[in-house]
C-alpha cells in the first residue's frame, strides 16, 4: 500500500447523500478509499481501528440504502464510528479526532445531526432505537431507525431487556448485529446469503403471513405446530432461534463485507414498511483490510499513533510503570500468598491488567463480559462462600452496577474488593471514560471502605489492605497512565484503616490531598514557601472512613485547609466538610477550601490539559490559597520567618 492514498471517488463526497446514486462497482471502490482514509487518520491521532475498519462496507451501505439522518442510524459504543464520521462531512476534521476541542471518539449528539444518540458505553443502541421507533409512531411518521451493535455489547443484559421489550411490540425497528468474533455465527457464504435475501423479501413476509392466516382455519394444535415447524426450520438454518423466541424476525447470517450480499438485504428490510422488529446477523471480521491489524485485531483495538506502512506502534518511553500494571503486580503478589483471592473483569482483561493475573493464575480470574452488573453480584456470591475476590472495573463502567453494589454487597456486608481503574480524567477519550463521580457514590454507602493512592507504592500497600478486610466491602481508586517513578515494595503492606499521613509539616496553609493530586500539593507548598507561607501537605489516604484525628489537627493549627481530589462535587471534600462543621471547627475562623472536578463534562484533550481546565494545578492550588489568606498573588509578600518552617516527611 502506498503511503499516499489516491481517494477521487471520496473526495467527491461530503454528505451520505452524494452516495446514494451509487452504482454497486462505485461503493465498492468507495469502500476502498474509506478504509484508507481511516487507516490514515488513525496513524496520527490513535483510536479505535479495529472495529471501525471491520463494519466499512456496512456503513457504506448503511449510507446508500437508508435516508439518513431522518433515518436515524445508532452505532453502540461507538468504537466503530470513524467510517461513519468521515461519510457525515467530518472527513476535514478527522486529523482532530480524540484531541482537545476535535471530533469525540465515540458519536456525540452536538457533533452532528447524523449521530441520533451518543455513546461511549455499550448495549445502549437497540434501548434508544426502541424509544426513538415509538416517538416515530406517536408522530407519525415513517423513517426507519437502524442500531448497530456488536456481538460483545449483545452480552450485556440491557441488549436484552431491550429486545425483549421491542418484541412485545409492533414497531418497525432494525437492529444489526455485527459480529466481528465469529462467537455466534454458523459458517457464512453463498447459500446463507441467498436464504436472508429470500427470507428479507416482501413476497417471502407475505406469503409467510398468507400461510400464518390459513393455519389459522385448521385446528389449535395444529396452528401452533405450524407456527413452530417454519420458526424452527428457518432457526436451524440461520442459527436465529434465540432472537425470534424474543419476537425478532431473524435474517442471517450474512457476509459484512460482501455489498453483494449486503445491499439486496438491506434494501429488503427499506422496503418493507409493514414489519415490526427485525434483526439482521452480519458477520465481519476486526481490522478488515489492513494485514497488521487483521493479524492482532486485540491490539489495535485502541491504539496510539502507528506507522501507516508498516503497522509498528508508536511507544513512547516510559518513565514508570502504570498504575494498572503495577495493580496487576501487587494482585499477583496477594494471590502468590493467599489461594482465596480471585479477579473478576466486565470485557477489560487488558485495560485492567487481568490479563497478566489470568496467566499466571487462570483458575481463578473471570471476564465475565460485558456485564457490570453481573460481575459484582458475581463477586457478591464468591464473597458469601470465603472467597476474596477483586472486582476489578473501570470507574465510569461500576456506575453500570450500582444497584448491585449496593443491595447485594454494601447492604449485606460482604467483603468484595473494588479495584476502580481510570479515576479522574482520562484524556483522549474524554468524559464517557471519565472516572469522575465515584467518591461521591461511593462515600455516601455504609460500611465501605474508600482508599485513593498518591503514588504506585501506595497503590501496592492499599491492594494489600483490601486483601486482608473480610468484614466489609472495600475500594481502591486509581488513575490512568503512569506513576511517578518510585522504588516498589515486591508486596504492600498492610495499612491502618482510616489513617492518612502528614507528607510535609508547616504553619499557615494546610492542604489535604486524596489520591493523584498529591505531587502537585508538594510543589504548591514549595511555591509558596519560597513566597513566605509554611504549608502543610497532607496525603488523606482514606475518602473514607476520613482520619478525623488528622483532620482536626489540620483544622486547629492552620489558617486555611484546602481539600484537594480528583473527583466531582460531593465527594470527599463534601465529607470533610461535613465532619469540620458537625465539630464546630469552622466556628473559630478556618478558612476552608474545597477543590474538586467542575460541575461539567471535561472533552478529550491531554490529561496535563484537562487538570489545568479543571483547575487543580499547582498553580491553582496557590491561587486559592493566597486568595483564601487575603493576599495578592502578585505582590510580593514578605515571609512571616526568614526562614520558612517546611519540615520533611513524617511517616
Amino acid at each position: 500500500m502506498n503511503e499516499k492514498q489516491e481517494t477521487p471517488l471520496l473526495d467527491t463526497v461530503s454528505s451520505p447523500a452524494d452516495i446514494r446514486t451509487f452504482t454497486d462497482e462505485q461503493l465498492r471502490q468507495l469502500a476502498d478509499e474509506v478504509r484508507q482514509d481511516t487507516i490514515r487518520s488513525v496513524s496520527i491521532t490513535g483510536g479505535h481501528l479495529g472495529a471501525s475498519l471491520g463494519v466499512v462496507e456496512l456503513t457504506v451501505a448503511l449510507h446508500h440504502v437508508f435516508n439518513t439522518p431522518d433515518d436515524r442510524l445508532i452505532w453502540d459504543v461507538g468504537h466503530q464510528c470513524y467510517p461513519h464520521k468521515i461519510l457525515t462531512g467530518r472527513r476535514d476534521r478527522m486529523m482532530t479526532l480524540r484531541t482537545g476541542g476535535g471530533l469525540s471518539g465515540f458519536t456525540k449528539r452536538s457533533e452532528s445531526e447524523y449521530d441520533p444518540f451518543g455513546a461511549g458505553h455499550s448495549s445502549t443502541s437497540i434501548s434508544a432505537a426502541l424509544g426513538m421507533a415509538v416517538a416515530r409512531d406517536y408522530k407519525g411518521d415513517d423513517n426507519h431507525v437502524i442500531a448497530v451493535i456488536g456481538d460483545g455489547a449483545m452480552s450485556a443484559g440491557m441488549a436484552y431487556e431491550a429486545m425483549n421489550n421491542a418484541g412485545s411490540m409492533d414497531s418497525r425497528l432494525i437492529v444489526i448485529l455485527n459480529d466481528n468474533d465469529m462467537s455466534i455465527a454458523p459458517p457464512v457464504g453463498a447459500m446463507s446469503a441467498y436464504l436472508s435475501r429470500l427470507i428479507s423479501s416482501k413476497s417471502y413476509r407475505t406469503l409467510r403471513h398468507f400461510a400464518k392466516e390459513m393455519s389459522k382455519k385448521f385446528p389449535h394444535r395444529l396452528e401452533e405446530v405450524a407456527r413452530r415447524a417454519e420458526e424452527y426450520a428457518r432457526g436451524m438454518v440461520t442459527g436465529g432461534t434465540l432472537f425470534e423466541e424474543l419476537g425478532f424476525f431473524y435474517v442471517g447470517p450474512i457476509d459484512g463485507h460482501n455489498l453483494d450480499h449486503l445491499l439486496p438485504v438491506l434494501k429488503n428490510l427499506r422496503d418493507d414498511r409493514e414489519q415490526g422488529p427485525v434483526l439482521l446477523h452480519v458477520v465481519t471480521q476486526k481490522g478488515h483490510g489492513y494485514g497488521p491489524a487483521e493479524e492482532a485485531a486485540d491490539k489495535y483495538h485502541g491504539v496510539g499513533k502507528f506507522d501507516f506502512m508498516t503497522g509498528k506502534l508508536d511507544k513512547p518511553k516510559s518513565n514508570a510503570p502504570s498504575y494498572t500494571s503495577v495493580f496487576a503486580k501487587a494482585l499477583i503478589a496477594e494471590a502468590e500468598a493467599d489461594e482465596r483471592i480471585t479477579a473478576i473483569t466486565a470485557a477489560m482483561p487488558s485495560g485492567t491488567g487481568l490479563d497478566k493475573f489470568g496467566e499466571k493464575f487462570p483458575d481463578r480470574c473471570f471476564d465475565v463480559g460485558i456485564a457490570e452488573q453481573h460481575a459484582v453480584t458475581f463477586a457478591a456470591g464468591l464473597a458469601c462462600e470465603g472467597y476474596k475476590p477483586f472486582a476489578t472495573i473501570y470507574s465510569t463502567f461500576l456506575q453500570r452496577g450500582y444497584d448491585q453494589l449496593v443491595h447485594d454487597v454494601v447492604l449485606q456486608k460482604l467483603p468484595v474488593r473494588f479495584a476502580i481503574d481510570r479515576a479522574g480524567l482520562v484524556g483522549a477519550d474524554g468524559a464517557t471514560h471519565a472516572g469522575v463521580y465515584d467518591l461521591a457514590y461511593l462515600c455516601c454507602l455504609p460500611n465501605i471502605v474508600v482508599m485513593a493512592p498518591s503514588d504506585e507504592a501506595e497503590l501496592m500497600h492499599m491492594t494489600a489492605t483490601a486483601a486482608s478486610i473480610d468484614d466489609k466491602p472495600s475500594c481502591v481508586r486509581y488513575p490512568r497512565g503512569e506513576g511517578i517513578g518510585i522504588e516498589l515494595p515486591e508486596k504492600g503492606d498492610v495499612l491502618e484503616i482510616g489513617k492518612g499521613r502528614i507528607v510535609r509539616e508547616g504553619k499557615t496553609i494546610a492542604i489535604l490531598s486524596l489520591g493523584g493530586r498529591l505531587q502537585e500539593s508538594i510543589k504548591a507548598a514549595d511555591e509558596l514557601a519560597a513566597k513566605g507561607f509554611s504549608t502543610t501537605v497532607a496525603d488523606a489516604r482514606f475518602a473514607k472512613p476520613l482520619d478525623t484525628d488528622m483532620i482536626r489537627s489540620l483544622a486547629t493549627s492552620h489558617k486555611v485547609l484546602i481539600s484537594i481530589e480528583e473527583g466531582s462535587p460531593g465527594g470527599f471534600a463534601a465529607h470533610v466538610m461535613q465532619f469540620l462543621t458537625g465539630e464546630g471547627l469552622l466556628d473559630g475562623g478556618l478558612r476552608f477550601r474545597p477543590m474538586t472536578l467542575p460541575d461539567t463534562m471535561i472533552d478529550q484533550e491531554k490529561p496535563v490539559t484537562q487538570y489545568e481546565l479543571a483547575g487543580l494545578q499547582a498553580a491553582n492550588i496557590i491561587d486559592t490559597a493566597l486568595a483564601a489568606l487575603g493576599v495578592d498573588k502578585e505582590a510580593s509578600v514578605e515571609a512571616e520567618t526568614r526562614k520558612p518552617s517546611s519540615k520533611p516527611a513524617r511517616a
